[in-house]
Formats: structure tokens, C-alpha cells, sequence
């Protein structure tokens, strides 16, 4: 090769260089990048806590299934706690000061964790923690540490809600509530602070070595300039150049600020060695052939990365890549160019997938961001909605349930909104669980007020189970019934005591009720026959022979007869009296003729008309004032028609007109007799 074209080939060799460590710059620039958009979002926060939904059994129907409604609604809410225990954990361990910081490059490329951790107490968490402490390195215990936190949190966070959910049901106040220590906590925060410092002090470690690499590639260049001026053999210098290159590639990272000048500086003087030093082509040809295929696997490498599935490692593994393609040397200028080419082709497709995923990803997390932000809206409106009734809270609980849960099957919003929105969604949700605990809270002292008036009608009716007036008796406990479902529920733990305490002093009076009208039954059925033989008795009797106190002695035995069975009862009445009254009309009639003969009798010896006349007179009078009665008794039952007791009043004004009407029709007929009698007379 001519000097000449040697100089040409060296320029371009440096060109190609220079561009290299620009396009490294670029994607350094763009991994950075890239990572803000890995990190994308805070962990999730939990949705609040749900207030204790206490429900009671009243005696309706109504009530019984609220009770079933606020048994799903317990469900309900048990279900949203576990939606939300990973983010609940992660921020309570937040909370506590156990943030580890921004993952380190070491810690972006150490595995995943992979232990089950389900099922581990507290207890086991910590040995766990202080297993990995001593057995693992430092740098790769982040995965690890991450998981042990939020499982432990988990079991720690659902402790302290017990003893909260304890405290509030005895009565205690929530804002004095204070959670026990716990020992297995403070362990925790002991092995976290020791992790945090070994971590700590293991990344200063590393910045303090890149200072000293830096240091020690500074120390490679010059070494680098100087073998230009050495006086020893080309297979001596060459050599030395070699190990000057096995130790910059052994020496570790720098800081990123210097990468760019250093690189370019050490390009520099490895082009100038193969510029300016005579090189033995054979050992030359050799450098050029083995940094050849050097290329060309790295090349092959990054065409496979093309096709793996996951786009962010396949882009972490490209930038190693070109790591190695800086630190390969040159190779023969005929195959300069299609190696690069061939190897920018393969990092350009993968940059292009990569920045489409995080486009893609942009595009879903301003999705997901409207999504929220509808979600956020329902759960305000929520809060607008005026809740009066258990019912209705229970509605609303259900709700919100389903709102979280839809929540929670979104991914996350951009960087920049995520913990805004979350805070938004987060506050509704609290509120709303405030103001169902406020509801709560006045319905708890309204229940016990009901638990008083339900123990004042159990007493009651306690009171009333002995007695054996059943009439009186059965009318007090229907009244009591009616009382109890007009009380408003009592808390779940009472209601069921309560209930059956009521329900068992009814039905003992009821049984005995039962059971005395059960041996009732019996002797009504005597009575109907003796009543029957007394019917047929008085239809066969001379009543006219027996007169008024023979009716008055059938009716004292009818009476000293009980009472007969109730579907028998208004037949017998009925014709019992109709005989009566046939007995009253036929002694009535005998007596009206009986006197009739004795006023005709005492007429006809009546001596002169004067005697006549006065007694014609009086009789007159008498029906002039019969008249006048009836028609004031006629007039007087259009007023009993407005009256309670309308009826009986009316038949009793009914039955003394028709006494009147018949007394004035015999006086008539005696006035009649008496005008015969004046005739006769003034005959």
C-alpha cells in the first residue's frame, strides 16, 4: 500500500469513528429517553376504606331483605379491599419511609424475583428479608426487596384495620385511634435501613470506580501517544498496543459526562498508531481480518435482536453492541463501509420498534388517562346524589365497587398525570366513605332508641301472656304487633334477640288461647241441643194458660244456657226469637180482648151522657197526644241516622211507635164503643 493511500484509508477509518461516537451519543440520548417513558407512573394508591355496614331484621319482609342487601354490600367491600392491597401496601410502605430510590443500571439488568411469597407471615417475610441480606449480592436484591415490602405491608396494613375495625365497634373514636407496635415492623425497618446503606455505599463504591477508570483510560492514552516515539521492535510495540487495548476493554465505566470526549480521544490515538507507526502487514492483515469477523458477529447479533419479541430488552442488548462495535478496531477499507451499513441497518429497525412502542404506549396512556377521568366524574356525581336510606347507601356502595374495579383493569395515565388523577379518584372515594360512616353514626344512636322502645314492648307483652281474658287480652297484643312494626331496626346483634323474645311471649299467649277454645268446643255443642230441646219446648207450650211470667221463665233457662257453635249461632237466635215474639203477640192479643169486655162493661153502666161525654173526652185527649208522640219519634230518626249507635237507637224509637200506634187504635175502638152507647142511650 502507498503511503498515500494508506493516509486515505487512516482519514476515513477516523471519519468512521467520529460518527460512530456521534451516532453512540445519539442513542445514549435516546435511551434516557426512553427510560423516562419506562418509568411511566407511580404505583396505585388504595380507594379508601369502607365504613362498616351495619344492617338489622325488623319484622317486615322489607327489612329481611335489606339485611340480604347489606350482607353482599360487606361482601362487596371485602372484595374492593383485595382489588387495592398491592397499591394500599405500596403506599403504606411509602409512608413508612421505605422508598429505595432510582434503579440503577446494575439493579435495570439483575432478574426479576420469582419467589412465591404468598401465604408468608410477617415473621416469615422478615427472615426471608435477612436470608437475601446475607446470601446475595447487594446489586441484585432490589426485585427481591420490592416484592418482600409490599407482602409484608400487605399483612401489616390488614393487622392494623383489624384492630381499627376492633376499636370502632367498641365504641371507640377513629381519630384517636393509635395501632399497637409491631415488632416484626421494626425488625423490617432495621434490615431496610441496613439494605438501603450496603446499597447505597455499593453505588458510591461504583461512582468512585468510574472515577478511577476514568483515570486509568486517561493513563491509556497517553501510554497510547507514546508508543508513536518508541525505539523498540514493530512485534514489541504492536505488542504493547494490544494489552493497551485488553486493558482499556477490561477497564470498568466512567462517568457518563467524560464517555463522549474519551472515546473520542482514544479513537484519535488508536488511529494515529496505525497511521503513523509502520505496522508489519502480515500482523496488520491479521488485526483487520480478526476485527473483521468481530463486526461481522456483532452484525449477525443485532439482525437477531430485529426480530425479538421484547422491545426494550432488544434495544438495552443493541447499545451493548455498539459498546463492542466502538471497541473493535478498524477493519480492511473494502469491507468498511457494507459492515456499518448492514450493522446501522439492523440499530435503526430496532430504534424504529422501539420508539413505535413508546408511541404506542402514549397513545394508551392518554386512553387510559380519559377513562380515568370519566371514572373520576362518576364517583363526584356520586357525591352529588342525595342518600337518605340504608337502602340507597347500599345502592351507591355496590356503585362505587364496580367503579374501582373498572379502575383498577385501566393501565397507567402519562407520567405527568398519573398521581394527579389517582389523587382526584382517590379523595371522591374517601369522601364517600365519610359520608356513608357519618350516616352510619347517626342511624347507630336512632337504633339503640328502637332497641329501648322494642324492650318496653317485649315487657309488655310478657306482661299480657298469663292473662286468661282472652278477648281483651288478643286485642292489647294485636296492638302491640302493630306498635313493633311502626319501630324503626336495630342493630344486626340485638335484632334477632330481640325478635324472638317478642315473638315468644305472643305465641305463649296464643298456645293457651288455643288450647282453652279447643276444650270450649265441646260444650258449645252440648248447648246447641239444649237449646234446640228448649225451642221445641216453648213451640209446644200454652203460653195463654202460662201468661207473661210463663215467657219470663223460658227466657231466664235459654240464657243460663252457654253459648253454642258460632256458625250455628244467629240461626238458633233468630228463631229462638220468633217464638218469643209470637208468644208476646199471642198474650197480647188475649189481652186486649179481655179488656175491651171490661170497658164495655163499664160503658154500659155508665148513667146519663154526661158521664159518657167526660170519659169520650179524656179518651180523646189521649189520642190526640198519641199522635203527637209518634210524629215527634218519626221526626227524630232522621237525627239517629247521623249518630255511632244509629241502628239500635233507631229500632228501639221504631218498636215504641209501633206501641203507641197500637195503644191509639184501642182507644179509638173504645171511643167508638162509647158513641154506641150514647146512641143507644138517646134512643
Amino acid at each position: 500500500m502507498f503511503i498515500g493511500d494508506y493516509f486515505v484509508y487512516l482519514h476515513e477509518l477516523y471519519t468512521h469513528a467520529t460518527c460512530a461516537t456521534t451516532h453512540h451519543e445519539q442513542l445514549i440520548n435516546y435511551i434516557t429517553m426512553a427510560t423516562e417513558k419506562i418509568i411511566l407512573t407511580a404505583p396505585e394508591e388504595p380507594v379508601g376504606n369502607i365504613a362498616e355496614d351495619t344492617q338489622t331484621t325488623t319484622v317486615t319482609t322489607e327489612q329481611t331483605a335489606t339485611d340480604h342487601t347489606d350482607s353482599n354490600v360487606e361482601e362487596v367491600e371485602v372484595q374492593m379491599n383485595e382489588i387495592f392491597a398491592d397499591e394500599d401496601a405500596e403506599l403504606a410502605a411509602n409512608e413508612a419511609g421505605l422508598e429505595i430510590g432510582e434503579e440503577t443500571e446494575e439493579e435495570a439488568s439483575a432478574p426479576t424475583s420469582t419467589d412465591n411469597l404468598t401465604g408468608l407471615n410477617e415473621e416469615a417475610l422478615v427472615a426471608l428479608f435477612a436470608q437475601n441480606l446475607e446470601e446475595k449480592p447487594i446489586q441484585t436484591l432490589r426485585p427481591v426487596v420490592e416484592a418482600i415490602k409490599i407482602a409484608f405491608y400487605k399483612q401489616h396494613r390488614a393487622k392494623v384495620e383489624a384492630e381499627r375495625k376492633a376499636f370502632l365497634e367498641n365504641g371507640g373514636n377513629e381519630e384517636e385511634f393509635t395501632p399497637s407496635a409491631d415488632p416484626f415492623e421494626v425488625r423490617f425497618k432495621e434490615l431496610f435501613a441496613t439494605y438501603r446503606n450496603e446499597r447505597d455505599k455499593h453505588i458510591a463504591t461504583i461512582e468512585a470506580n468510574k472515577e478511577e477508570n476514568y483515570k486509568t483510560k486517561l493513563h491509556i492514552i497517553e501510554e497510547l501517544k507514546e508508543l508513536i516515539n518508541s525505539d523498540e521492535t514493530m512485534n514489541t510495540t504492536f505488542a504493547r498496543f494490544r494489552e493497551l487495548q485488553q486493558r482499556w476493554k477490561e477497564t470498568g465505566l466512567v462517568p457518563q459526562q467524560h464517555v463522549k470526549d474519551l472515546w473520542e480521544t482514544y479513537n484519535l490515538h488508536v488511529e494515529n498508531f496505525y497511521n503513523f507507526i509502520r505496522i508489519n502487514k502480515e500482523l496488520r492483515d491479521l488485526d483487520l481480518k480478526k476485527n473483521y469477523e468481530i463486526k461481522l458477529s456483532l452484525c449477525e447479533q443485532a439482525e437477531e435482536l430485529v426480530l425479538d419479541n421484547h422491545v426494550v430488552e432488544a434495544f438495552r442488548k443493541l447499545q451493548k453492541l455498539h459498546d463492542e462495535w466502538r471497541e473493535t478496531g478498524p477493519v480492511a477499507i473494502e469491507f468498511k463501509e457494507t459492515l456499518w451499513e448492514r450493522f446501522k441497518e439492523a440499530s435503526s429497525r430496532i430504534n424504529k420498534r422501539h420508539q413505535e412502542h413508546f408511541e404506542t404506549l402514549k397513545a394508551e396512556q392518554m386512553k387510559n388517562l380519559a377513562l380515568k377521568l370519566e371514572l373520576c366524574e362518576k364517583t363526584e356525581a356520586l357525591l352529588a346524589r342525595p342518600i337518605l336510606s340504608r337502602k340507597e347507601w347500599s345502592k351507591a356502595s355496590e356503585e362505587l365497587l364496580q367503579i374501582q374495579k373498572v379502575w383498577k383493569t385501566i393501565g397507567f395515565a402519562p407520567k405527568k398525570d398519573n398521581n394527579r388523577i389517582y389523587e382526584r379518584f382517590r379523595a371522591a372515594c374517601d369522601k364517600f366513605f365519610e359520608l356513608k360512616r357519618d350516616f352510619y353514626s347517626g342511624q347507630k344512636s336512632e337504633m339503640e332508641h328502637n332497641l329501648a322502645l322494642k324492650q318496653e314492648l317485649c315487657a309488655e307483652a310478657e306482661a299480657i301472656a298469663m292473662s286468661e281474658d282472652w278477648k281483651h287480652a288478643t286485642e292489647e297484643l294485636i296492638s302491640l304487633q302493630a306498635r313493633w312494626k311502626q319501630v324503626g331496626p336495630v342493630a344486626r346483634r340485638h335484632s334477632d334477640a330481640i325478635w324472638k323474645r317478642f315473638r315468644a311471649a305472643c305465641d305463649k299467649f296464643f298456645e293457651r288461647k288455643a288450647a282453652h277454645f279447643s276444650s270450649v268446643d265441646s260444650q258449645h255443642e252440648e248447648n246447641l241441643k239444649l237449646k234446640q230441646a228448649l225451642l221445641e219446648e216453648m213451640k209446644a207450650a200454652d203460653v195463654k194458660a202460662g201468661g207473661f211470667e210463663a215467657i219470663k221463665r223460658f227466657q231466664q233457662r235459654w240464657s243460663q244456657i252457654g253459648f253454642v257453635p258460632i256458625k250455628f249461632k244467629d240461626a238458633i237466635q233468630k228463631e229462638y226469637k220468633a217464638i218469643v215474639d209470637g208468644m208476646f203477640a199471642t198474650l197480647r192479643s188475649s189481652e186486649r180482648d179481655r179488656s175491651m169486655n171490661r170497658f164495655r162493661e163499664r160503658v154500659s153502666n155508665m148513667k146519663g151522657g154526661n158521664q159518657l161525654r167526660s170519659e169520650r173526652e179524656r179518651l180523646f185527649n189521649k189520642v190526640r197526644q198519641l199522635e203527637q208522640d209518634i210524629a215527634l219519634l218519626e221526626n227524630n230518626i232522621g237525627f239517629f241516622s247521623k249518630s255511632k249507635n244509629a241502628e239500635t237507637l233507631i229500632a228501639d224509637v221504631r218498636e215504641k211507635i209501633e206501641r203507641s200506634k197500637r195503644d191509639m187504635a184501642e182507644i179509638i175502638e173504645k171511643i167508638k164503643l162509647i158513641d154506641e152507647q150514647e146512641a143507644q142511650h138517646n134512643a
